[in-house]
């Protein structure tokens, strides 16, 4: 294939950040609005320092009592072991990665681990439908054995 798929190619620049400082209660507020299950942490430098999910979250409850929630910050509940890629990786290399792996979204960072974007399993998906496209446009005959 002349083409050689990359994650910078496709992943979402655009996306919720939270800062470790942040109040937990605001963090989860903005999950919601956004409709996000989980968003990267990441200090002033842009450096990825965690990511907040709602699994992190339900800790919350599970650590409260039934008429007091805990005050507390995001760094608090973020997880933060953070699996990486790198914008240059092979976009076929992600898909066994998300296939072995219970990500629904894969942070991507640079060499520095300074915030560059994320990949989402969604994102594959119109990798599929390009690549179909392509193919439909520039149809390969197999050769004959």
């Amino acid at each position: 294939m002349e083409n050689i798929y990359k994650v910078e190619d496709y992943m979402d620049k655009n996306f919720l950040t939270l800062k470790p400082e942040m109040d937990v209660y605001l963090a989860i507020d903005l999950l919601l609005e956004k409709g996000m299950n989980s968003a990267v942490v990441v200090d002033d430098a842009e450096h990825v320092v965690g990511i907040l999910s709602e699994k992190d979250c339900l800790r919350l409850i599970a650590g409260g009592s039934y008429h007091q929630l805990p005050s507390a910050k995001v760094s608090d509940f973020m997880t933060t072991e953070v699996f990486c890629i790198r914008p240059y990786t092979d976009i076929f290399k992600v898909a066994d990665m998300f296939l072995g792996k219970h990500f629904r979204r894969i942070v991507v960072s640079d060499d520095n681990d300074i915030l560059k974007g994320q990949i989402t399993r969604r994102d594959l998906l119109r990798i599929i439908k390009d690549l179909h496209a392509h193919q439909e446009k520039e149809p390969k005959i197999a050769p004959i054995l």
